[in-house]
């Protein structure tokens, strides 16, 4: 099928948008000079338009997500996920107490301060799952606190969220899905001007990304790279801490053998994470403190 000119005319230009974004030219004044070229009938309105369309879509891709926006995005999360659970409100000691854990471990990390600071909450469900979202929020069931057998384990888990956190796996996540979507906004673009569509139409797909991810991570969960990385962060988030990391590979045989709902859908199965950390878990020497840590873990978790 032939291209007709103004077609190729459209895509030619759309194009240009997208490399002069690339190489760092302003994608405003990208925008500006789509919007003269169609006053001055070097263009049409339409194609203006879709051209101010795809270099705003590819310049919000390369804009770097703030401390305070990656916050905001981690309450849209949480919230997507109380949409399913219950916040268990029974017992704000062991709430506490999961809270000084978190603190605890993050204090000496690589970010230990981010806006509005970490949090934990409880989630009254028997399912056995944790959930770690931007900007410092973690989510863990009744059923995960209830597998732990210590302390340490119960470090393990909360380590291994707050990595997730620190190493920005879901705002990493939301970048590339926005870059995807800046190119199908690009190549939509091009089409819809010729075709007469709304380009505000258009625009949405890429504004409405942040929404479908939410949906993504909550059910598929981090990739299991990005899970083994966790592990490895959690390690020596643990360390430093004074926690034995010897504690998530105990509450990983937990999780093996106790079966329950929920982890399996958004985390790699217990045994993978087993091998990958028993490779570095050995380097940790940590002070043994642990029968000061099980007393207190026995009078917290009741």
């Amino acid at each position: 099928m032939k291209i007709n000119t103004m077609k190729k005319k459209i895509i030619l230009l759309t194009l240009i948008a997208v490399i002069a974004c690339g190489a760092l030219v302003s994608c405003g004044f990208v925008s500006a000079a789509a919007q003269v070229a169609g006053a001055t009938g070097i263009i049409d309105k339409n194609t203006a338009n879709a051209i101010t369309a795809s270099s705003q879509a590819i310049g919000s891709a390369a804009e770097e997500i703030t401390p305070e926006q990656e916050y905001y995005i981690g309450r849209a999360v949480a919230a997507n996920i109380l949409s399913s659970y219950k916040v268990w409100k029974s017992n704000s000691a062991l709430t506490t107490y999961l809270n000084n854990i978190c603190a605890a471990i993050t204090i000496n990390s690589p970010r230990p301060d981010i806006y509005n600071g970490y949090k934990v909450a409880i989630l009254d469900s028997n399912e056995i799952n944790a959930f770690a979202t931007p900007g410092g929020h973690i989510l863990v069931t009744r059923g995960l606190i209830n597998t732990a057998k210590s302390e340490d384990a119960l470090a393990g888990v909360i380590a291994h969220e707050v990595a997730h956190i620190q190493l920005q796996h879901a705002v990493k996540a939301i970048k590339t899905s926005r870059i995807t979507q800046a190119l199908i906004v690009t190549g939509t673009s091009a089409v819809g001007a010729a075709a007469g569509m709304d380009v505000n139409e258009l625009t949405s797909v890429f504004n409405e990304s942040v929404g479908e991810i939410v949906q993504t991570m909550v059910n598929s969960g981090y990739s299991q790279t990005q899970e083994f990385d966790a592990d490895n962060t959690a390690m020596s988030l643990m360390a430093s801490a004074g926690y034995n990391p010897q504690g998530l590979l105990e509450m990983l045989r937990s999780l093996g053998t106790g079966g329950g709902s929920g982890f399996g859908k958004t985390h790699p199965t217990p045994e993978q994470r087993i091998k990958n950390a028993e490779k570095s878990v050995g380097k940790y020497n940590v002070a043994n403190n642990s029968s000061f840590r099980q007393a207190r873990f026995g009078a917290a978790v009741k």
